[in-house]
């Protein structure tokens, strides 16, 4: 069996003003977490751990923080992409294990739905999902979170490749939507139509 690990971490200062969002929850606390896209640490330490279990880079190299278009940017977007480059590469997640690091909110409470919505947004069964929170004890860190993150992966059977490749070109489709989506709401930048082809290709014989 072909398996891989990945590792992912991430970590950002609380801020006040500033919605706090983990994994992909809105969280009502007075302080949220501070970044140049909507700074959620749990899926950029997920997204990391994809990419660096088949060795594509990490978040920054296919999302750099100096490019404005990922200001406030939904941090999904980011986990989606990581998932496409996993399909492409042949792979395909088998479980992930999450252990988030912070004074606050508690996370105990809400860990079940955050397991959940991972879930639908990794397209996995909930129990291959673990999230867990631990208090920076005595490390003089309340003012941050952390995140660490591990993914396994397996190589999709040779049998199931065809049908992930649909799959990705589905997706990539989905991905250019939701990237234009977000450009058009939060830039203002025009959406750009899909160029009909330019004739009918049901008649061609």
């Amino acid at each position: 069996m072909d398996i891989r690990i990945g590792f992912g971490y991430d970590s950002h200062a609380f801020k006040p003003g500033v919605p706090l969002r983990i994994g992909g929850l809105a969280i009502e606390c007075p302080e949220g977490l501070a970044g140049h896209s909507d700074g959620d640490l749990l899926l950029h330490a997920l997204t990391d751990a994809l990419l660096g279990a088949i060795a594509v880079g990490d978040i920054g190299t296919f999302f750099p923080p100096s490019d404005p278009q990922w200001k406030d940017a939904d941090s999904a977007i980011f986990l989606r992409l990581a998932l496409e480059e996993l399909s492409h590469a042949g792979y395909r997640l088998v479980n992930t294990d999450i252990t988030l690091i912070l004074a606050k909110p508690k996370i105990a409470p809400i860990a079940g739905a955050m397991r959940a919505h991972l879930a639908d947004l990794l397209g996995v069964e909930l129990s291959r999902v673990s999230v867990k929170a631990k208090t920076p004890e005595g490390l003089n860190i309340d003012h941050v979170a952390q995140c660490h993150a591990v993914a396994l992966v397996e190589r999709i059977p040779e049998e199931d490749c065809q049908k992930s490749m649909t799959a990705v070109i589905e997706s990539q489709r989905q991905l250019e939507d939701v990237v234009e989506d977000l450009l058009a709401s939060v830039h203002g930048v025009e959406k750009k139509g899909r160029t009909a082809p330019a004739f009918d290709t049901d008649d061609i014989t």
